[in-house]
């Protein structure tokens, strides 16, 4: 009998509000189905240390604000790491929000490109003059970083004519854009040896996102599949073309690695 309520409240819900629909099309669970049928049951990808990717080798994060809507620490240690070991490294990314990423890579990058939705764009979603205008916030004038605008499902990648290093993947987290924006950079900005790296492929170091795990899975070329790994205490994916030592986490985590972070504030 509860059920029958539970059902009837619901049907009542989706009548007042049809839009609550999505929540169930794009649920963890959906997409948890999808990839146990089509992946074999790869609902995570194996883990690798983040002291794989990065040594001990002390960096600072020169830009932060501790704001909504950011990555991990972590997830731009990572990705500036990663860009202060690759000689003259070019750098590409989908999705800029207000530039943290991008303004630190760019200490190390010789040159950096982000794509991101013009301000006409992202205020014809409905979207507030402010939240347009905060988009490159940090990184707009700075001298390496080109800023792109256009709908990455739509953008024109092989306009670019161009190769990259390192690429973040960092734009719209819905199935279609992840599986969109993966077979562009794969098709049209790699070279053999380019690293290429998802934010959001977890919501949280313990917790895969399904919906964007699957985008990468039918996105990348299936060949390079078996260097696909989640990269630890970030809320990275990371394509490296080179196999590393991986294993299978298990939650709830035991702390592995410390951190030391000292902070200081500046206006």
């Amino acid at each position: 009998m509860k059920k029958i309520n539970k059902l009837i409240k619901t049907i009542q819900l989706l009548l007042k509000k049809p839009s609550l629909v999505n929540l169930i099309i794009d649920s963890d669970f959906r997409w948890d189905n999808y990839l146990q049928k089509k992946h074999k049951n790869l609902t995570e990808l194996p883990t690798i240390n983040i002291q794989d990717v990065i040594t001990k080798e002390a960096l600072n994060l020169s830009t932060w604000s501790f704001l909504g809507g950011g990555s991990m620490i972590t997830d731009i240690l990572l990705l500036k790491y990663l860009a202060s070991k690759i000689n003259n490294c070019s750098y590409f990314e989908i999705g800029t929000w207000r530039g943290e990423s991008v303004i630190n890579v760019a200490e190390f990058a010789k040159e950096c490109y982000t794509l991101n939705l013009s301000k006409e764009e992202i205020k014809a979603l409905g979207l507030s003059d402010r939240y347009a205008e905060l988009h490159g916030f940090y990184s707009k004038n700075k001298e390496n970083i080109t800023h792109l605008y256009g709908n990455s499902i739509l953008y024109d990648f092989k306009s670019l004519n161009k190769k990259f290093d390192l690429i973040f993947i960092d734009g719209n987290h819905t199935y279609d854009f992840v599986k969109k924006d993966t077979e562009n950079v794969f098709k049209h900005l790699v070279h053999k040896n380019t690293i290429v790296v998802w934010h959001d492929y977890a919501y949280h170091p313990e917790k895969v996102r399904s919906e964007v795990l699957a985008g990468i899975l039918d996105g990348i070329p299936h060949h390079k599949k078996d260097n696909l790994y989640y990269v630890s205490n970030t809320k990275s994916a990371i394509y490296y073309p080179l196999k590393i030592e991986s294993y299978k986490e298990i939650t709830p985590l035991k702390p592995k690695l410390n951190f030391e972070i000292t902070t200081k504030i500046t206006s």
